[in-house]
């Protein structure tokens, strides 16, 4: 048996609470191919999301990974699954517009008495394509087809201690990613080599704990580049009375914490302190609504509220949540820190707080990850929160 990242009781209890969740719908079965729902439910962790495979999980029995036969071994190293539920396509189906490993997948539910069941797929999903989907059709002609999109990211919102504890490591490497950026960002350095350094940090670690991947590459771009919200980076050299912010993640063992800072070189203009003080005060209104009982909006409406009174706007929402994640996203794809989300706060949520203003010459960028506790919210990271100015 592999050494796996959470115990055999975790897993079942996470196998239970779906399947509580997919009787409610009156689903017989669920096929997931979100690499992060897949790794929750079964522990499989490798970089195989560019080809088609999945979890089949039935309302008993042990799941079953399904994907192309190369990536079985990794699942055999990194799930608790038997080796009899780990089955893999054979590699003639990977990219031939001949034929697709859907009819394959067809054929496996098929096998497992399901044919004529009901069963769910996460149809609004970066890793599940059209073709995807009218192959099964094809395969399944008897069987009903579901959207059941979020089933499993929805079992995610409430963190495991383990968990959170995961996220703690996480925030311990994006704390010491700003500390590189403070420490070593000047005038006249080609910004690639700045990002070499970040990335450096996110992978060597922090306090003894290895860096994972992060979900999403440093957003860093700087100047005119700072007023769209994702762009990357270049070779071009930091240059004096600009901006620059950097919305970085730490990852550790797929947990991501991300956190935005900005930086200024040089003098900061009038209006880049004045949005600081507005995203500061912001920011303070909305994490004190921020505690079991209160609702997703309630957050976004106060921070709106103080953010309008300074004389800003913001038109996106400002906060989603995180926790495991695989690219091309670091969110979970559920709740959203915007007005009409009426998602009750529970302790254990974990959110990315993210209040980014976008000016007319760069952006502003200052973020906090959360997780709601007993008594409210408690900020993961101790990332100094301001403007992080280098004159």
């Amino acid at each position: 048996m592999p050494e796996l990242p959470f115990t055999a009781a975790e897993y079942a209890a996470r196998l239970s609470k779906t399947r509580l969740a997919m009787a409610a719908r009156g689903l017989d079965a669920i096929f997931v191919t979100d690499p992060s729902n897949m790794a929750w439910l079964t522990g499989y962790d490798g970089w195989s999301f560019y080809v088609h495979q999945g979890v089949l999980l039935g309302l008993e029995g042990e799941p079953v990974w399904w994907g192309r036969a190369m990536d079985a071994v990794g699942a055999q190293r990194t799930t608790y699954l038997s080796h009899d539920n780990i089955l893999g396509y054979d590699d003639s189906f990977v990219q031939n517009p001949a034929k697709h490993p859907m009819s394959e997948l067809a054929k496996l539910i098929t096998a497992r008495g399901l044919a004529t069941g009901r069963i769910g797929f996460e149809m609004d999903n970066y890793y599940f394509t059209a073709s995807a989907f009218l192959a099964l059709q094809q395969g399944l002609a008897s069987a009903q087809l579901f959207d059941a999109t979020g089933l499993v990211n929805w079992q995610r919102a409430v963190k495991s201690a383990t968990e959170i504890e995961y996220m703690r490591r996480a925030a311990r490497i994006v704390e010491r990613m700003h500390a590189v950026i403070r420490d070593k960002a000047e005038v006249g350095m080609p910004k690639n080599e700045l990002i070499a350094d970040i990335y450096h940090a996110s992978v060597f670690g922090a306090e003894g704990h290895w860096g994972d991947y992060p979900a999403i590459v440093p957003m860093a771009p700087s100047g005119m580049d700072a007023t769209a919200p994702h762009l990357t980076w270049d070779d071009a050299p930091l240059r004096a009375g600009e901006s620059t912010f950097f919305e970085i993640a730490g990852a550790y063992r797929r947990y991501q914490c991300p956190q935005s800072r900005t930086l200024f070189l040089g003098k900061p203009p009038q209006k880049y302190l004045d949005a600081e003080q507005a995203v500061l005060e912001a920011v303070e209104a909305g994490l004190a609504q921020a505690k079991p009982g209160q609702l997703c909006e309630d957050i976004a409406n106060a921070f709106n509220h103080t953010l309008n009174q300074h004389g800003f706007q913001k038109d996106s929402r400002c906060g989603y949540a995180i926790g495991l994640s695989y690219p091309p996203d670091w969110g979970e794809r559920t709740m959203s820190f915007r007005s009409g989300d009426k998602t009750v706060l529970e302790v254990g949520m974990t959110f990315h707080f993210m209040p980014a203003l976008w000016l007319d010459d760069g952006g502003l960028e200052i973020t906090e990850p959360i997780v709601i506790t007993e008594t409210g919210a408690e900020c993961l990271c101790r990332t100094p929160r301001a403007l992080v100015v280098k004159d």
